[in-house]
């Protein structure tokens, strides 16, 4: 018995309160892993954060190609997705001291997920001989692979960890680029994997939503502990307008035309899929969690500057990343990169050094300037191709 979709012709399939139930789990997790940047706020600290996140993104992401294609309304998917829940929670809970004492409970969540996941994929949710069942059983061989190091590095200490870890993940990273290939297996294509676009593109939305939503909670908890003053009310109102310009500049253009390229593309869909979500999201992600970090160090010491440049890349860099990370996406998406988002990038950047010492909130000040430039721009031009486009139609 399968426990795959059976598609409806032509009718778009959409996120289901299952989905958005698994992904609460994240919102927690996101939220420790900016804790975990804002308590090590170093460069090491900053390496040991991205890890993390790319570990909760790659557990994220493999569920999230999954149920692209499972049956959401299957008592057993819905049990699996309930346990993959219990794990990722788990594993969430090990993050502050993930390269400490609870580096074993860390990476044992996240290999039980990837494990259990797939070992359900190969063996129980489609029929033998199906191309669902050769797929799943290639990828349980990589996460195999790599689950070595992974449980090697949580048996080490120190560098050791850091560097087996390192290993398991460029393994775990590495595994799509090769499309999964396995020795003496016939090679697979991304014809093997039915990516729905409008299911997909709408869920890696909703994890840039997630990382959005825990951006509000950490400006919200801060601004409440530390009690409202005319400073910290400013700092907290640059805070929230800056995550909502982070918001404007996906939601209002870039991810619908992700989802139109994505449907355009016929040929090499999952590839495309692969590159500009699985692989470009999470540096979207890593922006948002950057900036969250860095509005709470504003709503602490507004007047105060920036006391390191780990600081001052932490006010700048997150908008800079997410900027950069944007650029990147529409590069893959249509061979373009487009001038307004590097150039904002670099003006995010340049605020940093030319105004390190000064006050925090005129550091973030700025950035938000530069954000909202970046959106009256988009703006203006998307009102002049509409403009165009009617100028067009009445000369026909």
């Amino acid at each position: 018995m399968t426990h795959y979709r059976r598609r409806r012709g032509a009718e778009e399939q959409r996120a289901t309160s299952l989905e958005l139930f698994y992904d609460l789990v994240f919102v927690f997790a996101v939220t420790q892993i900016s804790h975990y940047l804002l308590g090590h706020l170093t460069w090491e600290g900053a390496g040991q954060s991205a890890l993390l996140l790319m570990v909760v993104w790659w557990s994220w992401n493999y569920t999230t190609w999954v149920t692209n294609e499972l049956d959401p309304e299957s008592t057993v998917v819905r049990l699996l997705m309930i346990a993959l829940m219990l794990a990722s929670l788990m594993m969430a809970v090990a993050i502050p001291d993930a390269f400490g004492d609870d580096g074993l409970l860390f990476v044992g969540c996240y290999l039980a997920i990837q494990l259990g996941r797939h070992t359900f994929l190969t063996f129980a949710a489609a029929d033998r001989g199906e191309p669902e069942r050769e797929r799943a059983g290639r990828i349980l061989m990589w996460f195999a692979f790599a689950g070595v190091f992974w449980i090697a590095g949580a048996l080490a200490d120190g560098e050791a960890r850091t560097l087996l870890w390192l290993i398991a993940l460029t393994i775990d990273y590495g595994a799509p680029l090769t499309v999964f290939w396995v020795p003496g297996r016939p090679r697979l294509h991304g014809s093997t994997w039915d990516v729905e676009t409008s299911h997909f593109s709408e869920r890696f939305g909703l994890f840039i939503i997630i990382a959005l939503g825990e951006s509000i909670v950490v400006t919200g908890t801060t601004t409440s502990e530390i009690g409202l003053t005319g400073q910290t009310a400013v700092a907290f109102a640059a805070a929230f307008l800056t995550t909502a310009a982070l918001w404007w500049l996906y939601f209002t253009a870039v991810a619908r035309i992700g989802e139109q390229r994505l449907e355009s593309a016929t040929t090499n869909r999952t590839t495309l899929a692969r590159d500009a979500y699985t692989y470009l999201h999470v540096v979207l992600v890593a922006g948002v969690v950057v900036s969250a970090v860095g509005d709470e160090l504003v709503i602490a010491h507004p007047r105060e500057a920036l006391s390191s440049s780990a600081e001052v890349a932490a006010v700048v860099g997150g908008p800079a990343l997410y900027l950069f990370a944007h650029a990147l996406f529409r590069l893959r998406l249509s061979g373009h990169i487009g001038w307004r988002r590097p150039s904002a990038a670099l003006a995010c950047v340049a605020i940093g050094l030319l105004f390190a010492d000064a006050a925090a909130l005129t550091v973030a000040i700025l950035v938000l300037v530069v954000l909202v430039l970046t959106i009256a721009i988009d703006q203006a031009m998307a009102l002049r191709r509409d403009q165009e486009l009617v100028s067009r139609k009445t000369a026909d």
